[in-house]
């Protein structure tokens, strides 16, 4: 571990600490000449404008710094949350009122995840659900550049009007825009790593685009851009475009906080430190809510600029504010020069983005795994790209957790189905043997889910047969029951009691006792004669139980 990191972990109580003073000022400076043609990009992909872009990048990197728990953390405008806020401003005409009163309730919500806590379910999305949304996303913010690239407009908002405007463009190209464009993709993707840590190549890309540019002109340009300080932006509503808002400011918000705690995951394993999801989730709610009032698009953890703040030096919150810092001086001295920017130059840096933004790491080894996973990546990816997030994610997330309690399901249902529990003991498989198949042990082996709840009376009651006279059920390995795992129990009991079997419980917790005792019928969990601590004295005392029937049963 460096000395810098050292000096962050025993200062961590610190609400600053200074001791990576160095490193945090050039890792922050670093991160924001990186994130100055990102900001611009974004902002125009939006339909908001580069300046609003630029503001997001300012506020929400600033306030989430300040307030975040991810030190080494560098939040802006990212891909995902452009594509839900360009849709959104497309859906409501540009209405600033409208479209920034999205933003200001998405980082009030995101506020509201964090003092209830919500950041630890954020982090519970199945991998293949990220996976599919964040390459949806990738493959959105390509489509949305590619008639840009040929110096055109995409017919409207979406990502269908976008594929349409392609056959218009490639007929129609405008030859300055399309070798400008060509110019930008060859710089961003062949700059050498080397030199990008010296100067990145998205910021070359920019300069040598938009001097060509001056010098062959012909390319659509950004034209005139506001500069100074931005105004106040006054929040409206009204009840024929509230639902469109609410829906949008919450897609913000949920995916905001997971691009965010994912990003914090990466700064964890590249400075071995350990963030705070739920003071996290406060801060980035913080810079998107203040900075909606000031017309900032909303923004999140951006895992490109966090990995080269942290390259650079960058470990605490320090190097997140001198980012933000960096960008305010750029837009007060430099907003006029940035007028001259081409289209298709933020257009090419924007196409780089989305690429690295498609999961190409599991594409490549999702044929090595299972089906299913590959199968609810590819359908989530295609929702996202031509229905909407919020459904992607909503499908994605049922679907992943009804398959994962159905394997859940079919392995619980395995385990009572075999004739011995999977961690008996020798002298519990030497009782089980001795009883001559008249005692049936049923060993539940976890938390009994909803899913095998269903099927578990029918598989208890075809394994028991005719010769089974007692009935033990091990509770040892069950934290917790819902209510139909108590109504499986009840339905157990019900049949032996018809077929005149004894049932026993053992290893029963207080907590699963007392849910049984209030909730279930009178006879369960049943007398205290028929109640033990673990299942080897519930066996002994069935042998008992059997030699006083007058059943032969084998010494030991």
């Amino acid at each position: 571990m460096s000395s810098a990191t050292k000096g962050a972990s025993q200062s961590r109580d610190a609400y600053f600490d200074f001791s990576n003073l160095k490193g945090d000022l050039f890792g922050g400076l670093t991160a924001g000449i990186v994130a100055l043609p990102l900001a611009l990009a974004f902002g125009e992909a939006s339909g908001a404008g580069p300046i609003a872009g630029l503001w997001g990048a300012i506020f929400v990197g600033f306030f989430a710094a300040l307030f975040g728990g991810t030190g080494s953390q560098v939040s802006g405008p990212t891909g995902p949350m452009v594509v839900v806020f360009a849709g959104l401003y497309a859906a409501l005409g540009g209405n600033p009122g409208l479209v920034f009163a999205a933003a200001v309730l998405a980082g009030l919500m995101q506020i509201a995840f964090g003092l209830l806590r919500f950041g630890q379910y954020v982090k519970l999305v199945p991998y293949p659900v990220i996976s599919g949304f964040m390459s949806g996303i990738g493959v959105i913010i390509i489509a949305l550049q590619l008639a840009r690239l040929f110096g055109h407009e995409p017919d409207g908002g979406g990502t269908i009007p976008a594929f349409t405007a392609v056959p218009h463009a490639l007929a129609n190209p405008n030859l300055v825009a399309l070798g400008i464009a060509t110019l930008t993709l060859a710089i961003v993707f062949t700059w050498p790593k080397r030199l990008a840590s010296i100067v990145p190549g998205p910021l070359v890309a920019l300069v040598v685009g938009t001097l060509v540019s001056l010098f062959i002109p012909g390319a659509p340009i950004l034209g005139e851009i506001p500069t100074g300080f931005p105004d106040f932006v006054v929040p409206t509503f009204d009840t024929g475009t509230l639902l469109i808002v609410l829906e949008a400011a919450f897609i913000l918000a949920v995916l905001g906080s997971i691009d965010s705690l994912l990003t914090s995951l990466v700064a964890d394993n590249m400075t071995r430190t350990r963030h705070k999801s739920d003071k996290e989730l406060v801060g980035q709610g913080i810079g998107n809510a203040l900075g909606g009032f000031f017309g900032a698009i909303p923004g999140a953890g951006a895992t490109m600029r966090t990995v080269i703040n942290i390259r650079s030096g960058g470990r605490t919150r320090i190097s997140g504010m001198t980012h933000a810092a960096v960008l305010l001086a750029i837009v007060i001295s430099l907003g006029p020069l940035a007028s001259k920017i081409p289209h298709a130059v933020l257009a090419g840096i924007l196409v780089k983005v989305g690429i690295d933004t498609i999961d190409f790491s599991y594409l490549k080894r999702a044929h090595k795994g299972p089906r299913w996973d590959l199968a609810l990546m590819v359908l989530v990816l295609g929702l996202t790209v031509f229905v909407d997030l919020i459904t992607a994610v909503a499908v994605g997330v049922v679907l992943a957790a009804l398959a994962f309690i159905k394997k859940l399901a079919d392995d619980q249902i395995a385990a009572v189905g075999e004739a011995a529990p999977r961690q008996s003991s020798e002298e519990e498989v030497n009782m089980l043997s001795r009883a001559g198949g008249r005692v049936m042990l049923f060993d539940f082996g976890g938390p009994l889910s909803f899913g095998a709840a269903a099927d578990l009376g029918h598989h208890v009651r075809s394994r028991a047969g005719n010769k089974v006279e007692i009935i033990i059920l091990d509770f040892a390995r069950v934290p917790f029951l819902d209510v139909s795992a108590v109504t499986a129990v009840e339905t157990i009991i019900e049949d032996a009691e018809d077929n005149g079997r004894e049932v026993y419980f053992s290893g029963m917790s207080t907590h699963v006792a007392q849910l049984l005792e209030k909730f279930a019928a009178p006879n369960v969990p049943g007398q205290e004669e028929t109640r033990f601590s673990s299942r080897l004295e519930a066996l002994d005392t069935a042998l008992d139980r059997l030699r006083a029937k007058g059943a032969p049963v084998p010494a030991e």
